[in-house]
Parts: C-alpha cells; sequence; structure tokens
C-alpha cells in the first residue's frame, strides 16, 4: 500500500501537480502503528484528478474531495482548500481552492494530524508541530475555541485520538472541548456512533470513557449510563447496558441480541437451556460482564446434547401418530417439553425413550 500511494503521488508530480500523503496514515507511520486509511492531498483539482485516473468517484467532488482506485487500493484525495463557511457546527459549505499545502493544513482539526510524506518518502512538517508528537498530546491546529465551534465531530475525534493513540488532551483544548459539549447536539446520531464505536472498540477504552466523564459529555451523547456499566470487548456489550437502543441506530438483529444479553445478564449462573437458548456468543459476551469462567460456559456449551430444535429424534407429526390424535397446538408444549429435558440430560434424545415418555406423559 506505501508503495501504491508513492506511485499515486509521482503520477500527479508528473503532471505538474504538488501532491502530499497527509493526515493519520503519516502521523501513524511516525509513531509506527500499522494503519490502513491513506488520505491524499493535492493541488490537482477533481476534474484534473478524473482525467488522470480511470477509477474514481466523484460523489464529494463539490467539496474538493473524491476517491481513486489504483491498482486495487482505495485512496481518498482532496485538493488544497480553504474553508470560508460551516454550516451547522459541523459541514463545509463554501470552500475556496489554494496552491499552498501550508494553508491547507491550517484547516485540519489536530496537530499530529498535519504531518506531510511526499512522493521520496520524506515526511515533512510545515507547521513546525514535531514537538506535539513528541509530548504525546492532542492540541488543535489554531485557537480551540473557534476549531470545536466550526465543527462538533472534533470533540469526539480528540477523545478518539488521546484513546487510541494514548495521548494527553492539550490543556486549552481540553477546556474547550467541555465549554462546547453542548453542540454534539447538533450531530447526527450515526456520526457520534461512529466515533464511540472507534472509543469502545479500543484496548485503552477505559481512558476514554473516562474522558467523556470528566468532560460532561455524556448528558449530550445519552450516555448517563456510562459510569456504571462494565467495561468489556464486545461491542454490542458496552451498547447492551448502556442501555440507548431506541436512541442510537442499530440494526433489528442488534436489538434482538441486546434484548436477550439483557435477559441472560439477570441470571447469576447459567444452566444448559439457557447456554442452549440464548447461544454461545451472547454466553461469552455475558461471562466477561459478570466475571464468570469463560472456559466452563464453552465446555458446557460444546457439550450440549442439541444445538437446535430440529435435532431433537422424533418429529411431531410422529407425536400425533404416537396419540393417535390429530396435529395441533398441543404438540408445541410436548416439544417444548422435550426440548428442555433434553438439553437439561433429563431425557436422552432417542426415539424409543422419547417415545415411552410421551405416551407415559401426553396419552
Amino acid at each position: 500500500m506505501h508503495k501504491k500511494a508513492l506511485e499515486v503521488l509521482q503520477i500527479l508530480e508528473n503532471n505538474g501537480y504538488s501532491a502530499f500523503l497527509v493526515g493519520g496514515y503519516v502521523r501513524d507511520y511516525l509513531l509506527e502503528r500499522k494503519t490502513s486509511d491513506v488520505d491524499i492531498c493535492t493541488n490537482a483539482t477533481p476534474k484534473e484528478i478524473i482525467e488522470l485516473f480511470p477509477c474514481v468517484s466523484s460523489s464529494h467532488s463539490k467539496y474538493g474531495a473524491i476517491s481513486l482506485i489504483y491498482k486495487g487500493q482505495k485512496f481518498d484525495v482532496t485538493t488544497f482548500r480553504k474553508e470560508i463557511k460551516y454550516e451547522y457546527n459541523r459541514k463545509p459549505v463554501k470552500i475556496k481552492y489554494i496552491n499552498d499545502i501550508k494553508k491547507d493544513l491550517l484547516r485540519r482539526d489536530f496537530t499530529v494530524n498535519t504531518f506531510c510524506m511526499n512522493s521520496k518518502g520524506e515526511v515533512n512538517d510545515f507547521l513546525n508541530v514535531k514537538q506535539d508528537l513528541k509530548k504525546r498530546i492532542i492540541k488543535t491546529v489554531g485557537n480551540p475555541r473557534y476549531k470545536i465551534k466550526e465543527d462538533s465531530l472534533r470533540i469526539l475525534r480528540a477523545i478518539r485520538f488521546a484513546t487510541t493513540l494514548d495521548f494527553d488532551i492539550e490543556n486549552s483544548t481540553y477546556h474547550y472541548l467541555m465549554k462546547y459539549g453542548y453542540l454534539l447536539n447538533n450531530l447526527s446520531l450515526n456520526r457520534k456512533k461512529d466515533e464511540l464505536n472507534k472509543i469502545f472498540l479500543s484496548p485503552n477504552r477505559k481512558k476514554g470513557c473516562k474522558l467523556l466523564i470528566d468532560l460532561k459529555l455524556t448528558k449530550y451523547l445519552n450516555l448517563e449510563k456510562l459510569k456504571d456499566i462494565v467495561l468489556c470487548n464486545d461491542l454490542l456489550g458496552i451498547w447492551c447496558q448502556l442501555d440507548v437502543d431506541n436512541i442510537y441506530p442499530f440494526t433489528k438483529l442488534e436489538k434482538e441480541q441486546m434484548i436477550m444479553l439483557r435477559q441472560l445478564l439477570e441470571k447469576d449462573e447459567l444452566d444448559n437451556y439457557s447456554i442452549y437458548k440464548y447461544g454461545l456468543y451472547l454466553c461469552t459476551v455475558y461471562a466477561e460482564i459478570k466475571d464468570k469462567s469463560l472456559k466452563d460456559i464453552n465446555e458446557a456449551y460444546h457439550n450440549l446434547a442439541l444445538y437446535s430444535r430440529k435435532e431433537i429424534a422424533i418429529k411431531e407429526i410422529e407425536i400425533a401418530k404416537i396419540l393417535n390424535k390429530n396435529p395441533g397446538s398441543y404438540l408445541k408444549e410436548i416439544m417444548d417439553d422435550l426440548e428442555f429435558k433434553i438439553v437439561n440430560n433429563i431425557l436422552t434424545n432417542d426415539i424409543s425413550i422419547l417415545t415411552s415418555y410421551i405416551i407415559e406423559n401426553y396419552s
């Protein structure tokens, strides 16, 4: 990927344009962290870029941003620009193309995201901010009072970077993150959830959650329960405890799983039938949250007599014949009984044993 990215820069340069890798990719390169997102900035306009590369998506070209595919690799490319006007503390609605990389970098969010790399693989620090990376601090490019008001998503991005990079937030930036926390109300739930997911998925999530609480942002994020939950490795396990299914966007399956996980969490211990009914995934999340033995739950699951109702050795139509009755709703009650007793090892899943049990108890 690195080689392909530099080749894209060389193509742009060979056609008379300036171009650099910029942002998180270069930052992570300097920190010796693995990363997959590569952003390119250039003084070539979207129209000029489209003329050079055949595989281009120009859906955001009016903002000077396009995506291109080069040798199977996706790159996001932006034209050097100045953002003149923002709307709703989030979107730049008026931009101006410029020809100066330094001025373009001034519009960016945090100093550690302003390092650039040229086509030779050399890193440029045009804004002289290498000390911020060395000191491991998150600091806005320019006055934080204006930067945070300009784009309220930067509040969550600052916390996300502090979390994932294990950096500290510079004092003045920290102050304005708290002061303008109410601007999070202007953000879409999707954007908030995207950033929160990255914080919750980080191995350093405890730091991120503490920042959200200390900065008094939980009330603007509907995360009042955050201080009381058990932080676990599973994203759904965290959202389940926050109990915001009816506020944040989740799929139907995710909502169903969170409801079932809450049912599980009401139990002090899990029997075979609970493990069978709720499945291994939800039970392992339960184990982490409730500090139970994952090994015991795994063993219990892999020793279950059934994994599906379809595995019961006798079918409903056979039960009806045994009882000399027409099929009806009574069959569900019998199948439920068999399922429960087989899973709990009260009955063996054998057709002759099940037949005898049905005759004895349901004739």
